[in-house]
């Protein structure tokens, strides 16, 4: 089975360049901030210099592997799907439902690897220009000079590597069961518990912050880390969020978007489970965004009025919340395009058959425009659920204000960002799967 999935890899790499360009990112950003760990291993640093480059390595390492995993999992879950026929092939043929899931396991650690590899480089230009960046803003000391050693080839490799072989077994596990005909009651089961799990905590991490001093240095910890748990737990939860909101929104849908809006409905009620690749990196991403944007700019604000000069904790922190929004940026950005180019490809027969059936490009792009409008709202509601959970309660401590007075102009943008994204991808990928004749379409997915 390594030996056909090194084949596969080989004669069909088209397949796997969203999961390439997923793993090569994740390296790259993975090793960039390793590299820290080894510069402030290296002999001769200060004890400021390594405390500031160590926080930040493990934050946004921590981050990283998080993200990664779910950028990976959200791309091949789309990939082993659309292979389901050729998964049943294989089970025809005579092969064990362990030896396909080695397989795909197989193919997925050597794209892996492969992504790891190209990573190498950009992520040692990476590390310098990242120490670079913390001398200019005074965290690091001058004489500090980058270091790439083992800990940040480790800590690409090792992550890159579990991430895409666990996301492809679990994926894989998912389809060899459903193709044998075994239902999972337990597994939806097993998801609403983690998804309660995790809303839970978001909520206990959210009111701990009214328990904690309001000039306590880690107050912030608190309210991000529960808007970004209470962000997951919504996502986890986001199939069957969507089927109840789905259930409120079919009337004026039909009513509004005529047989569009009443054919997105029941399109988006039949795949909500597929769709929740979707919907998780949107939720993470808004939910994420706007609490740690926000409460950053609190906690800016509140330093400026006070009068007392930035301190380098105050910067370092700074620093690791705006790099972590923009890990958070990218990464979700990348799941969702993968998610929906996937999801929308596959739908080439289905449009195939609507246009025979009657139905003209226009009305078929619209059907998609609905049910891509819908995921954002749904998306975007959610999200910012969660990021206003944490934003509230910093504000309360912090300034003794309810609501930060930023204004709503980051909230806006945020929100532009996830819907050009969502709207974009869907329509454009739709209308170049209509430019097919819809003959050859059903013809050659058939």
């Amino acid at each position: 089975m390594l030996f056909l999935a090194l084949r596969s890899v080989r004669k069909r790499p088209g397949r796997f360049l969203a999961t390439l360009l997923s793993a090569f990112l994740g390296a790259v950003i993975i090793m960039t901030f390793g590299s820290l760990h080894d510069t402030a291993a290296a002999p001769g640093i200060d004890e400021v210099s390594a405390e500031s480059m160590t926080v930040s390595a493990s934050v946004v390492g921590g981050y990283g592997s998080l993200l990664v995993f779910f950028a990976i999992a959200s791309t091949l879950t789309v990939g082993v799907r659309q292979r389901a026929e050729e998964i049943h092939l294989l089970r025809c043929t005579g092969a064990t439902p362990a030896q396909i899931r080695r397989m795909v396991v197989g193919e997925s650690a050597v794209v892996a690897l492969a992504g790891a590899v190209l990573a190498v480089g950009p992520a040692v230009l990476g590390g310098r220009l990242l120490v670079g960046l913390f001398k200019d803003s005074g965290q690091v000391a001058a004489d500090v000079g980058p270091a790439f050693g083992a800990m940040a080839l480790g800590s690409g490799f090792g992550i890159a590597f579990l991430a895409s072989a666990g996301a492809a077994f679990l994926a894989v596990r998912r389809a060899t069961n459903a193709g044998a005909g075994v239902r999972g009651p337990s597994r939806r089961r097993g998801r609403t518990v983690a998804g309660c799990a995790a809303l839970v905590a978001g909520a206990g991490g959210v009111l701990t912050t009214y328990a904690v001093d309001s000039t306590e240095e880690m107050l912030m910890a608190f309210p991000a880390y529960g808007a970004i748990l209470l962000s997951v737990g919504f996502a986890v939860l986001a199939p069957s969020l969507l089927g109840r909101l789905l259930g409120l929104l079919r009337g004026p849908l039909a009513a509004v978007g005529g047989a569009g809006g009443y054919l997105s409905a029941r399109n988006l009620r039949r795949r909500g489970a597929e769709l929740a690749g979707v919907l998780m990196p949107m939720i993470i991403f808004t939910g994420t965004a706007t609490a740690t944007l926000y409460i950053q700019g609190v906690e800016s604000d509140r330093v400026a009025s006070s009068g007392l000069g930035r301190t380098v904790a105050d910067t370092n922190l700074e620093t690791l919340n705006l790099v972590v929004v923009g890990i958070v940026v990218v990464f979700s950005c990348i799941m969702l395009v993968n998610s929906l180019y996937a999801a929308t490809t596959y739908r080439s027969r289905e449009f195939g058959q609507q246009r025979l059936a009657g139905a003209t490009p226009g009305q078929v792009l619209g059907v998609v425009g609905w049910e891509a409008a819908v995921l954002t709202l749904t998306g975007l509601v959610l999200g910012t659920v969660a990021g206003v959970a944490g934003i509230i309660p910093f504000t309360m401590v912090r300034t003794d204000r309810v609501l930060p007075g930023q204004g709503p102009g980051t909230w806006l943008a945020v929100m532009a960002v996830a819907a050009t994204v969502t709207l974009g991808t869907s329509l454009g990928t739709a209308r170049r799967a209509l430019r097919t004749p819809a003959v050859d379409a059903v013809t050659v997915a058939a």
